[in-house]
């Protein structure tokens, strides 16, 4: 598919007013992939700005969190001071729009990026979280799930008075401070002692072949492709579009600025989703 030939200011206003809203009622089985410009306005941050670039240091990897245990009390230490941020965010217009288009029988399935399970609080139920969720913690000796939340009480009792460094709120529950982390105490596994990692999936890491394989059953039934608030640079995310375009799936994006898919696009609206989509919140996208 080709890009559209409207002027940027043309592509706003005839986008959101008719050409968006009918490419929903055109089609019945939508395949919605979503990223981080979904819960900004749920006060998480993005990682990139307007040309798909890091607009701070790119995330830890998964090689370095699980070889080097100065990561670990790194990435725990910021994580402690970002939890309680990122575990109080509420659903935003967007996520209950895209909830609204689900209960209206509209959507295959909804394919998130993102980590922070504010679409399923929202509503949704057809949600595949492709990277996992953050709520979860993993052993990565016995691979016992708990609760991110009582890993939190877990690093505040062995860190008195961490959680009082100032620092900002950074993407992903993480938090902006660089200071000497070697003395902060990482809890291990409370039953093999193994090495505690958020249950989601790093840079570095693969996203798991059956959660793969699902994903690409679902599209296989959709018939046509929504992208909502993600630039796809990453490529775990992309492969799916890119798969949709060959299978000649007709392919609409709601996103600000340069994403990875662009030449791939039979419609692109840039402005910010709840924006694009609050029509999904007044009924009139089903006629």
């Amino acid at each position: 598919m080709s890009t559209s030939s409207f002027t940027p200011v043309e592509r706003l206003s005839s986008a959101v007013i008719t050409e968006l809203p009918e490419f929903i009622a055109r089609h019945r089985r939508l395949f919605v992939v979503t990223g981080a410009g979904c819960s900004t306005d749920s006060g998480i941050p993005d990682y990139r700005d307007a040309d798909g670039q890091w607009k701070r240091t790119p995330p830890v990897t998964y090689q370095a969190f699980m070889g080097e245990a100065g990561t670990r009390q790194r990435y725990w230490a910021r994580s402690l001071l970002g939890w309680s941020t990122f575990g109080r965010a509420q659903p935003n217009t967007t996520h209950h729009a895209l909830a609204a288009l689900e209960a209206d029988g509209r959507v295959e399935l909804l394919l998130t990026q993102n980590v922070d399970c504010l679409h399923q609080r929202a509503g949704s139920q057809a949600v595949i979280d492709l990277h996992g969720r953050l709520d979860q913690v993993r052993c990565m000796g016995c691979e016992t799930r708990s609760s991110r939340e009582v890993l939190q009480q877990r690093l505040l009792d062995a860190n008195p008075g961490w959680d009082a460094l100032d620092a900002g709120i950074a993407p992903d529950g993480d938090a902006d401070i660089e200071t000497d982390f070697s003395r902060f105490r990482v809890p291990a596994c409370a039953q093999c002692g193994g090495i505690l990692k958020p249950d989601v999936v790093f840079f570095g890491e693969n996203v798991p072949r059956e959660r793969v394989a699902t994903v690409h059953a679902h599209l296989q039934r959709a018939d046509a492709v929504l992208v909502v608030g993600s630039s796809l640079m990453v490529y775990s995310g992309f492969r799916f579009v890119d798969a949709a375009s060959k299978a000649g799936l007709p392919i609409a994006m709601v996103n600000l600025g340069r994403t990875r898919a662009d030449a791939l696009l039979s419609l692109k609206v840039e402005m910010p989703c709840a924006q694009a989509l609050a029509f999904l919140l007044d009924g009139t996208n089903t006629q």
